[in-house]
């Protein structure tokens, strides 16, 4: 998808794990440090920064897109093309700020192949930024959305 050439991309230097728990204690567990967390009716799941190389460590990236682009899809996308690319499957965990374009996405992927993730997704956005050649979308102005596939 070409609108890879336009995201801002942050790749995290640290190893990341998940972390559970229960509700009852959400107030003692819960990690100034957690990226992300999420619940599913019964255990909290944090995602943190890990140095214990016994766990299931991940890779995290995240991307922003410009405001108004149109992204859907994005994420199918992307994932797909990993698994078919480098056999490995993903997670994404989504947020919103409002001020940097609303929804954004922290990936994680196991350590293992992050080098050949995190290559596979610069030879893309380099393709693509390079077939494109500019820097801004044609016609992408506020109140307009133009999706780019």
């Amino acid at each position: 998808m070409k609108v890879l050439a336009y995201a801002d991309m942050k790749i995290y230097e640290e190893e990341y794990e998940f972390q559970e728990f229960t509700s009852n204690d959400f107030p003692l567990r819960v990690n100034p440090e957690t990226l992300a967390i999420v619940w599913d009716d019964k255990v909290w799941s944090q995602l943190v920064p890990s140095r214990d190389t016994s766990k299931e460590r991940f890779k995290i990236f995240r991307f922003y897109f410009k405001e108004k682009l149109d992204n859907s899809g994005f994420i199918g996308w992307l994932g797909s093309h990993l698994k078919c690319k480098i056999g490995t499957s993903v997670f994404v965990v989504c947020g919103q700020n409002g001020r940097q374009g609303g929804i954004y996405d922290y990936w994680g992927c196991p350590v293992e192949v992050a080098d050949r993730v995190m290559a596979e997704i610069q030879r893309l956005m380099e393709g693509y930024k390079k077939e494109l050649g500019n820097d801004t979308l044609p016609g992408l102005k506020a109140g307009v959305s133009k999706r780019v596939a």
